[in-house]
């Protein structure tokens, strides 16, 4: 009953979306593009996206995150009870997180009630700047030879020690999946075309948003800019998802202007969905905006504690979202394509 009325807005979108990309844009447009924006429509105006009453009444919500997958039973139980969270990070099988224990638990974890936030560790600098030689410490055995004793007794005594010296590191093994040599352009459009198939084949519906996992750094390097840069305009082509970014407060204005200059780039006018990383000034009561950035849709603020909720004991990250489930509801992409309504 309600699916022609949300079908005819999806077509009607589509048309819209298609004739923007063959006239105004030009060459420049590409049906990857429009591709791009019918998904995020799509999923806007099926429900998706769509800002329930009780969103706007309760502005934030609350969820914690955690790399090793706790258990169907444990997770069971932190969805029941006095339980305060609502919805969990759901780690995809990445380049940095190569854990599967999250796999196939889509369908699981939203039969118990959980909004998530669909996550993929992507290339990280680690306080390096990629493609240059670098020093590491390392520790070797060496041997060390001493005399002990005294007169007739005097005797010498050889023993192995460890001790720490500085090398050149050598260059990451063919098996390796992760490495700040890694980091760049060509990389990140690779791996933004493996979060997109490995979003879909976990079964995630048109318009889910996907959180690259970009680690707090003290020099945002060139290559990193055109990894993520890579990394968002790869998920744009694709179509079917929404990239978005987890950062810290650090680096999240350059990375925003940088995110949000592709979307204008493909006629998406929408702010793109963030996850900011920032300790100060966090209460689980707030609204995720309250980090000082106006684009943030997650706040990270509780950092490696652990917490037991009705006998399960799990390690986390505590977060408050603007919408239940921050990467299939993403309000600020949804309230540019209602305009029209």
């Amino acid at each position: 009953m309600g699916r022609s009325r949300s079908a005819g807005r999806v077509l009607g979108l589509g048309a819209f979306v298609a004739v923007a990309a063959c006239g105004d844009r030009g060459t420049r447009a590409s049906v990857a593009d429009a591709s791009a924006r019918v998904a995020i429509a799509a999923a806007t105006i099926s429900g998706q996206n769509a800002m329930l009453a009780n969103e706007v009444a309760h502005p934030s919500y609350l969820g914690f995150d955690t790399g090793t997958y706790p258990g169907d039973g444990a997770m069971r139980a932190w969805r029941t009870g006095n339980s305060p969270y609502s919805w969990a990070g759901y780690y995809l099988k990445s380049p940095c997180h190569q854990d599967e224990g999250w796999m196939g638990k889509r369908e699981t974890l939203t039969a118990m009630g959980y909004g998530l936030a669909v996550l993929y560790v992507g290339q990280q600098t680690w306080g390096r700047r990629p493609g240059v030689p670098h020093i590491e410490r390392v520790s070797v055995p060496k041997r060390v030879t001493a005399y002990v004793g005294r007169g007739k007794r005097r005797h010498k005594v050889t023993r192995t020690v460890m001790r720490t010296v500085l090398r050149k590191a050598p260059p990451p093994p063919p098996d390796a999946t992760c490495d700040a040599d890694f980091v760049g352009g060509a990389r990140g459009m690779r791996e933004g075309v493996d979060a997109a198939q490995t979003t879909a084949r976990e079964g995630f519906p048109r318009g889910t948003t996907i959180f690259l996992d970009l680690e707090r750094m003290d020099v945002l390097h060139q290559s990193m800019r055109d990894y993520y840069s890579a990394w968002v305009r790869a998920v744009l082509d694709d179509g079917r998802y929404v990239p978005g970014i987890y950062v810290h407060t650090y680096n999240a204005n350059t990375v925003y202007n940088d995110v949000k200059a592709l979307y204008t780039s493909v006629g998406i006018e929408a702010e793109p969905p963030f996850w900011v990383a920032k300790s100060k000034g966090f209460d689980t009561t707030k609204h995720p905006r309250e980090t000082g950035h106006t684009f943030a849709a997650v706040w990270q603020g509780v950092l490696d504690v652990t917490q037991t909720w009705n006998g399960h004991k799990i390690p986390i990250d505590v977060n408050v979202a603007a919408q239940r489930s921050p990467s299939a509801v993403v309000a600020e992409v949804s309230e540019a394509f209602r305009g029209g309504e």
